[in-house]
């Protein structure tokens, strides 16, 4: 039987917030996994009149293209790829879900701003070097249209009534430092969802970047032992 595990990055992201997921699963095991790029995501941003069917449709197009070479289907989302995988679950047979940081709560633009400013203070004590993330969060902010944020909140709104019809065994991942998604926003997920196998992996260091955490390490492999188990 072969494992396809199909991973979603989040808004105004790429690839790269799953890769380090990605490659652990990849020197792991021999599994299938793949990381579409979203309409208007990756490298270079171009949001401007890209709808959120157009986000949902290419990750559902990677389900079925994945389907076609792999009988056993994991889906990984972070952020709103989080929210993307609970419906495509919804949708088609999937065998088990992996949410990372999954943004049911909405993302206030404040908290971005927040901490930018902060990145801004490292600048000017020449902490530059240990906050990268600073470039990435200037850049999305000069790049991503009010019109998109409202495109995301309208993919929180679409899966949020159907939450009791996801049955799939699902494991939640939420870092504790996470200034983007509140903590909140896991429980919300673990209280709702119709899974009756449900877990909730709490990393204490992670911030919204959780493949990026200092003890990703721990959580990979507890994410790894859920995913491995087969239903019986």
């Amino acid at each position: 039987m072969k494992t396809g595990v199909l991973c979603i990055h989040g808004f105004t992201g790429g690839p790269f917030e799953v890769e380090p997921f990605a490659d652990f699963l990849i020197e792991q095991t021999d599994w299938i996994v793949e990381i579409p790029t979203l309409p208007g995501h990756g490298e270079k941003l171009a949001l401007k009149s890209i709808s959120a069917e157009s986000w949902m449709m290419e990750a559902e197009l990677a389900l079925k293209k994945l389907k076609k070479s792999a009988d056993r289907i994991i889906i990984v989302g972070f952020s709103m790829g989080g929210l993307i995988a609970m419906y495509l679950a919804m949708r088609y047979k999937v065998d088990r879900l992996v949410l990372l940081s999954a943004a049911a709560k909405y993302i206030s633009p404040a908290q971005i701003f927040e901490e930018v400013q902060e990145a801004m203070r490292d600048v000017l004590s020449g902490k530059m070097a240990e906050n990268a993330s600073f470039h990435l969060y200037e850049y999305k902010l000069m790049n991503t249209p009010v019109s998109s944020a409202v495109e995301f909140l309208r993919i929180v709104k679409m899966v949020e009534p159907y939450y009791d019809k996801i049955k799939v065994p699902v494991c939640i991942v939420q870092g504790g430092k996470d200034s983007v998604v509140p903590a909140s926003a896991a429980d919300f997920i673990y209280d709702h969802v119709g899974s009756d196998e449900k877990y909730k992996i709490y990393s204490e260091t992670g911030k919204h970047l959780i493949c990026y955490s200092d003890d990703c390490d721990s959580w990979f492999n507890e994410v790894f032992e859920f995913m491995n188990k087969v239903a019986e």
